[in-house]
């Protein structure tokens, strides 16, 4: 299941959610990310391309689920203006053992960090910037196909 959504995530109740019902899920591995402060930053926007986004994020999923043995796999990433402390995405797997949950959870992390088509900019007292994608992120979603 993935979401993008302008309005808050409520983690309690997607992390309630997985693998709600089934015995089987005996790991379960989330990730929550957070707007940032610090430097003076005010606030986030974060702005997508409506559709395409879902799409890589639907790929990403797809590709986690085929790669890993889930019972469940949430990814939720919000757009809009926020504020530091926020949650800006949750990334969540159901599993039978710990280690497909932890890794299919920061799989599918380290792919939407990168992949879908966000927009983020910055805003701060000394002005407003579009942030480019770090180099860091870059290479922790390449090394998934080395």
């Amino acid at each position: 299941m993935i979401r993008v959504q302008s309005e808050p995530i409520d983690v309690a109740a997607e992390t309630a959610a997985l693998g709600e019902g089934d015995a089987r899920a005996g790991g379960i591995a989330t990730f929550v990310g957070r707007v940032r402060g610090g430097d003076g930053l005010q606030a986030l926007t974060l702005e997508h391309y409506p559709g395409m986004t879902e799409k890589v994020m639907e790929e990403i999923s797809a590709e986690a689920l085929a790669r890993w043995s889930l019972l469940d796999l949430r990814a939720i990433h919000r757009v809009g203006r926020m504020v530091p402390g926020e949650a800006i995405v949750f990334v969540g797997a159901a599993a039978a053992h710990r280690g497909d949950a932890f890794e299919a959870a920061r799989y599918v992390m380290d792919q939407v960090k990168v992949r879908p088509p966000f927009w983020k900019k910055e805003h701060r007292a000394t002005g407003d910037r579009w942030v480019e994608a770090r180099e860091q992120d870059m290479q922790q979603a390449a090394r998934w196909s080395e």
